[in-house]
C-alpha cells in the first residue's frame, strides 16, 4: 500500500515540477537559400541606351527605356499615345478614384503647352482626394476591418481614426519609414502623442475571436499574435512569414524559429483604448451599462425556463432592451506595452499553444538580418521601435521592392512581381526586375515618398500608351496577352470604390466631405437579421452621409454591402495585396435593378435636366460626357436620341451608368 503511494505522489510532482525549455540555435542558411533575387541588395544597372532616333524620343525617362529594352528581346513595339481626353480620366481615376469633371477635360484638351499634363498630374497628387484614393490601397493591405470578426464580430467604434490617419498621412506624402514606424510602435516613440497612438492601432486590425462563456486565454493571445506577425511579413517584407507558424517555411528560407522571434517583437503588446472624454462621463456611462446589462442577464435566465409564444416574445424583448445599450465613449483605439502580461515565446508544434518548445527571443528573419544582428530578450525597451528601425536598415532591399511594387500595381493593374504580398520563391517572378530595383532605390533616394514615383510613372510613355496598339498587333496578343510586358496599356475594370464614387459623382449626389466617423447606410432587413447581434447595424442618422465617398462606409466583416461584395470588394480577414476582377450575372442585376443604381439614376437624370435644359439632344451630349469624358459619336447619339423617343429620361441615365466606357477605364 505504501509503495503504491509512494509511486503516485512520485507521478503528481512530477507533474507539479516545472518544464525547462531549450534555447532555440540560431538558424543557418545555405548559399543557395541566400541567391533568391529578392533577398539581394538592390542593384541599379545603367539605363539601355538606343541607336534608333524614335526609341531615343520614346524613351523620355528611365521606366520607358527599361519597357522598351524588354519589348525589343520579343520583338514588340509600344502602342501609340492615347489621346488627352483617356488619358486624363485614366490619370484622375488612379489618383482620385473620381472621373474628370467637364471643365477639367476642356482645359486640359485647350492647354497646348508642353508642361500641361505635368500640371495635370501636379494637380490630382495635391488633392485631397488622393489621400481617400491611395489609402484605399493601403487599407486593402493591412485587411483595415471595424469589426472583430468571427461569430461575434463586435464593432470597433474608433477604428475609423486611423482609417483617416492613413489618408492624412498618403495626403502629406510622410516619408514611409515614418508611416510604417509610427504604427508599429507610435504609442512606445510618443504616449501622449494623439495621432501617434492612433497609427499604433495598426497592431488590433486583424480579426479576434470571442469565445463568451469558454474564454482560453492563451489560445486566443495566441491567434492575436499570430495576427500581429503575419501581417508584418505580407505587409512591410513581402513575405509569407505565416508559412512558418507550424514548421519551417516549405519553399523560402524562413525558419519556425524566425516566426517566432519576429513574434517576439509584439510579446508584451496589449490592447489599450486611450478615453476621450472625463472620468465623470465615464461613470455616468459605466453606471447606464451595468443597469442594461443586468436586465439582459436576468432575461437570459428565464429564457432557460420557456418555450413556445412566452420565448419568442421574450428573446424580442431581449432584442430591444440590447438596443438600449450605451454606445461606447470615445476612445483612440491603441496598443501599449506591458511587461507584467509578456507572453512567453516558445517554438509550438503545429502552431499549437499548448504544444511548447524552444524558448526564443526577438529578432528579425535570419535570411535578411545576417549572422551579426544579436538575438534581444523579451525584456528589451521599445522592442517594436527595434523592429521599424531593422526594417529600414539600408542591407534590408525588400521594404522598398515591395512598395514600388505595390505604387506600381496601382497603375497598370499589376505589379512587376504580380504577387505584392509574396516575393518569394512560390510567387511570381519580376518580368522587370532591373526596373524594379530603379523604382525601389528613386524610391528610397526622394526621401521614401510616393508621390515623386507616382509623378515619374505617370509622366513616362509607357504609362501614356493606348490600350489598342496596331503595330505589336496579332504578335503582342500571341506573346504576350495579358500585356504584361506593357506593349499597350491594360484596360482595367473600376473597383467597387471607384464604381460608386464615380456613379455618385456623375450623378451630382456625392457628398465630399473628408474625414470622421464611418456611415453605416440602410441594409436589407434579412441580411441584418443574419448578424449574430443585429443591433449593431443601426443605419446613420444623417442621410446626407449616405453619399460620401466609399472609403468612409464602415467595413464590417460580416456584413458587406451588397453592391460592393459583387464588385470583389475583399472580405477584410486577410491581407488583400491586389484586387480581383471577376465577371459574373450578379454584377449585371446589380447595376441594372439596384437600389442604388437606380436611385442614382433618377437623381442623374435630373442633373441632365436642370444643367443642359430641356432638349434631347444637350442632354445626351452631357451625360456622355460627365459619364465618359467625351461626347458622343454620331451612332451613339442617334441611338440615344431614338431610346428617348419611347422610354424616361431616367433610364437613359441609368443605361449610361452600365456603359463599358464608364465601368472600365482605357
Amino acid at each position: 500500500m505504501r509503495s503504491a503511494l509512494a509511486f503516485f505522489s512520485s507521478i503528481l510532482l512530477a507533474a507539479e515540477a516545472p518544464v525547462t525549455y531549450p534555447h532555440a540555435p540560431m538558424p543557418t542558411y545555405t548559399a543557395a537559400e541566400k541567391r533568391h533575387w529578392a533577398f539581394q541588395p538592390i542593384t541599379v544597372v545603367p539605363t539601355p541606351t538606343f541607336l534608333s532616333p524614335a526609341d531615343q524620343v520614346w524613351a523620355r525617362n528611365p521606366i520607358d527605356a527599361f519597357i522598351l529594352e524588354r519589348l525589343a528581346k520579343d520583338g514588340l513595339r509600344p502602342a501609340p499615345k492615347a489621346d488627352r481626353i483617356t488619358l486624363l480620366r485614366r490619370a484622375t481615376l488612379d489618383l482620385t478614384g473620381l472621373p474628370p469633371t467637364p471643365a477639367e477635360v476642356d482645359a486640359f484638351v485647350a492647354d497646348k503647352s508642353p508642361q500641361a499634363w505635368a500640371q495635370v498630374v501636379d494637380r490630382l497628387l495635391a488633392s485631397p482626394a488622393y489621400g481617400e484614393r491611395g489609402a484605399q490601397h493601403w487599407l486593402d493591405v493591412v485587411r483595415f476591418g471595424e469589426s472583430e470578426g468571427f461569430e461575434y464580430d463586435n464593432h470597433r467604434h474608433d477604428a475609423w481614426r486611423y482609417r483617416d490617419y492613413v489618408v492624412h498621412a498618403i495626403n502629406t506624402d510622410k516619408p514611409y519609414p515614418e508611416f510604417v514606424k509610427e504604427q508599429l510602435a507610435g504609442d512606445e516613440m510618443n504616449p501622449n502623442h494623439e495621432q501617434l497612438r492612433i497609427a499604433a492601432g495598426f497592431q488590433r486590425l486583424g480579426a479576434i475571436r470571442r469565445n463568451a462563456g469558454n474564454q482560453e486565454v492563451a489560445s486566443s493571445r495566441n491567434e492575436v499574435l499570430t495576427e500581429m506577425t503575419n501581417i508584418v511579413g505580407s505587409a512591410f517584407l513581402g513575405m509569407t512569414l505565416g508559412c512558418a507558424r507550424c514548421h519551417d517555411h516549405k519553399f523560402d528560407p524562413i525558419k519556425q524559429s524566425d516566426y517566432y522571434r519576429v513574434q517576439g517583437y509584439f510579446a508584451s503588446t496589449v490592447d489599450q483604448d486611450v478615453p476621450l472624454t472625463s472620468s465623470a462621463d465615464q461613470a455616468e456611462w459605466k453606471t447606464k451599462f451595468d443597469e442594461v446589462e443586468a436586465k439582459l442577464k436576468t432575461m437570459q435566465s428565464r429564457m432557460k425556463l420557456m418555450k413556445g409564444e412566452a420565448l419568442v416574445k421574450l428573446e424580442a424583448d431581449y432584442k430591444a432592451k440590447e438596443a438600449e445599450l450605451p454606445e461606447p465613449l470615445p476612445a483612440l483605439f491603441s496598443v501599449k506595452n506591458d511587461l507584467t502580461k509578456t507572453s512567453p515565446m516558445h517554438l509550438l508544434a503545429r502552431g499549437e499553444y499548448s504544444m511548447k518548445g524552444a524558448t526564443v527571443g526577438m529578432r528579425p528573419p535570419g535570411i535578411l538580418a545576417g549572422p551579426d544582428l544579436p538575438e534581444l530578450p523579451l525584456t528589451t525597451d521599445k522592442p517594436r521601435t527595434k523592429l521599424a528601425e531593422w526594417m529600414f536598415n539600408p542591407a534590408n532591399p525588400l521594404p522598398a521592392r515591395v512598395m514600388a511594387n505595390r505604387i506600381w500595381s496601382d497603375h497598370f493593374g499589376r505589379g512587376i512581381v504580380a504577387t505584392p504580398n509574396d516575393f518569394g520563391r512560390m510567387g511570381s517572378r519580376p518580368t522587370h526586375k532591373e526596373l524594379l530595383d530603379y523604382l525601389a532605390d528613386q524610391y528610397r533616394s526622394n526621401g521614401w515618398q510616393m508621390k515623386p514615383l507616382h509623378r515619374m510613372i505617370l509622366l513616362s510613355n509607357t504609362y501614356q500608351q493606348a490600350v489598342a496598339n496596331p503595330v505589336a498587333g496579332k504578335l503582342g496578343a500571341q506573346k504576350d496577352p495579358d500585356k504584361t510586358l506593357l506593349w499597350a496599356f491594360p484596360r482595367k475594370r473600376l473597383d467597387a470604390e471607384q464604381l460608386r464614387d464615380s456613379m455618385l459623382a456623375v450623378s451630382g449626389d456625392l457628398n465630399a466631405k473628408l474625414g470622421g466617423p464611418s456611415v453605416l447606410l440602410p441594409v436589407q432587413p434579412e441580411l441584418v437579421n443574419l448578424l449574430y447581434k443585429p443591433h449593431q447595424w443601426v443605419a446613420t442618422k444623417d442621410t446626407a452621409e449616405y453619399n460620401r465617398r466609399s472609403i468612409y462606409l464602415i467595413q464590417k466583416r460580416n456584413l458587406r454591402l451588397p453592391f460592393m461584395e459583387v464588385f470583389d470588394l475583399p472580405d477584410r480577414t486577410a491581407s488583400c495585396a491586389r484586387r480581383e476582377a471577376s465577371t459574373h450575372a450578379p454584377q449585371a442585376l446589380e447595376m441594372l435593378n439596384g437600389e442604388m443604381s437606380n436611385r442614382l439614376a433618377k437623381s442623374f437624370a435630373a442633373r441632365l435636366i436642370r444643367e443642359a435644359g430641356p432638349g434631347a439632344a444637350k442632354q445626351v451630349d452631357l451625360a456622355y460626357r460627365l459619364a465618359t469624358s467625351r461626347l458622343p459619336s454620331v451612332a451613339e447619339k442617334q441611338t440615344a436620341l431614338a431610346f428617348l423617343k419611347t422610354q424616361p429620361l431616367e433610364e437613359f441615365a441609368l443605361a449610361i451608368l452600365n456603359l463599358n466606357v464608364f465601368v472600365y477605364v482605357n
